[in-house]
């Protein structure tokens, strides 16, 4: 990308930001408000993507080779890690060998921690939106 392009998109992120944060919707009053934006911005505050963090669970199956000498033929199976995941929504499953599971837990566990706070994040903004429409609607008199 050349240098003016990329000043130019730079300039529309940060016009994006600036009307964001002057929404009416985000103008909701009252205690319930003020907790949602503080725990929106403590979570804004420390959400960074942890760039090693990896999708989906981690998870121990057994599986049988299918020799019939073999002790698995008989008992629960080979213990096989495996990491399933989704890739444009199609699960995705990839083994892991035994030596790199505790390498790749915390992993597994970054990106479960991040996925909920920007979950957390939605939430927020979504009462946050229904509390101002709430607000601001005027209550009607039913009919008799």
């Amino acid at each position: 990308m050349q240098i003016p392009q990329l000043l130019t998109a730079l300039k529309s992120v940060a016009l994006c930001v600036y009307d964001y944060t002057h929404l009416d919707w985000y103008d909701a009053k009252g205690d319930v408000a003020a907790r949602l934006r503080q725990r929106k911005h403590a979570l804004l505050n420390r959400l960074q993507i942890p760039p090693d963090a990896l999708p989906g669970s981690l998870a121990l199956t057994h599986r049988r080779c299918g020799q019939p000498t073999c002790h698995c033929a008989h008992d629960k199976g080979h213990p096989l890690w495996s990491l399933t995941f989704m890739v444009d929504g199609k699960k995705r499953v990839e083994w892991i060998p035994d030596e790199w599971v505790e390498q790749i837990r915390p992993l597994v566990q970054q990106g479960r921690e991040f996925k909920d706070a920007v979950s957390e994040v939605f939430a927020a903004n979504a009462q946050l939106l229904a509390l101002r429409r709430r607000q601001s609607t005027p209550k009607r008199r039913k009919k008799r």
